[in-house]
């Protein structure tokens, strides 16, 4: 399908809901109407799309949007959209409704959906990438991790209160099943004596030694940040668990910070950036691309074809680890 017969776009969000998604759909509407492009919402991600839950956007549509949280289309993950049955019935929906291009904002999930369904049926889509993990090959950032930094260190700030009132050590898990950006970062940003992430297994003994460390050097209280990946112990129950039953005169606190990390008016930066994004997942459209994400490298931005966005493990910054080793001591 060449550009020239793009006239309608359909945006939809899937997977897991990330502050900014909001801002990126705005941004999109936005650029339709500018672009002289009508535009479809469709609610529930795949689950929609298959089900044919459209509706018509303008620009009036969208507004006041920016500064909320999550997504008012709706998310949802959809096992059936894996199957070819549920694809095809994706594309006739799309097609009824006159729909030229999609473009789909998430994560990896999202995006191998979208890579699957583009080259079935050489339908074009453009990804936008949001997702709090900031696990996304190809580029610096995903919409919604600088909010979710923010969120947690807040939070981290709170618990070291309570941590030096009553000499405690504190574990506080935040997500990062796959990737360790969000403990990384929010850990040097919180002053976290401590970080354990997926791609670099401390192993419990070098645990312990970094405690008995901390102890010797005259800290009375300690703030460990774990990413739920984290390989150290099967959860952070049983890391603590194990604190506790190897080092005397630690009294052992757990917090999970949960879906907390998700919620929440997006942050100035991420509003940006989504509404960046947003323009120009269109004007990739209207140029003729397609299986493509749009991110940010260096603060240009880049159009990836999905097949890199999704590939590979996440790589960790080494500099934030040399920094986060170092000013712990």
């Amino acid at each position: 399908m060449s550009n020239n017969k793009i006239k309608k776009i359909g945006v939809l969000t899937s997977g897991g809901d990330s502050p900014g998604m909001n801002a990126a759909i705005r941004a999109v509407v936005r650029s339709c109407a500018f672009n002289n492009l009508l535009c479809d919402g469709i609610y529930r991600g795949y689950e929609g799309l298959m089900e044919g839950d459209f509706e018509p956007l303008n620009a009036r549509s969208v507004k006041n949007l920016i500064s909320r949280g999550g997504t008012f289309l709706k998310s949802a993950r959809s096992a059936e959209f894996r199957t070819k049955k549920g694809r095809e019935l994706a594309h006739q929906h799309l097609l009824k409704a006159s729909i030229d291009g999609l473009v789909v904002i998430g994560g990896d999930g999202t995006f191998r959906g979208a890579m699957a369904f583009g080259e079935e049926f050489h339908f074009p889509i453009i990804g936008i990438p949001g997702t709090i993990d900031n696990d996304i090959n190809g580029t610096d950032f995903t919409i919604g991790y600088d909010t979710a930094l923010n969120t947690v260190v807040g939070a981290i700030d709170k618990i070291r209160d309570t941590a030096h009132s009553h000499n405690r050590l504190f574990l506080v898990e935040v997500m990062g099943r796959d990737a360790g950006d969000i403990a990384l970062s929010a850990g040097i940003g919180a002053g976290a004596e401590i970080i354990l992430i997926p791609e670099q297994n401390l192993g419990k003994e070098r645990l312990i030694e970094s405690l008995k460390r901390s102890k010797n050097s005259g800290k009375t209280s300690s703030i460990i940040v774990v990413s739920e990946g984290d390989k150290v112990g099967k959860n952070i129950y049983q890391i603590a668990d194990y604190i506790e039953n190897t080092l005397t005169g630690y009294d052992v606190r757990v917090t999970v910070l949960g879906h907390v990390q998700r919620g929440g008016s997006p942050s100035c930066r991420d509003r940006v950036f989504a509404s960046r994004l947003g323009v120009n997942a269109i004007d990739a459209i209207i140029r003729g691309e397609h299986g493509v994400m749009i991110g940010v490298q260096n603060s240009k931005v880049v159009s990836v074809p999905f097949s890199e966005a999704v590939k590979g493990d996440n790589k960790i910054d080494k500099e934030l680890i040399r920094v986060a080793d170092i000013t712990s001591i």
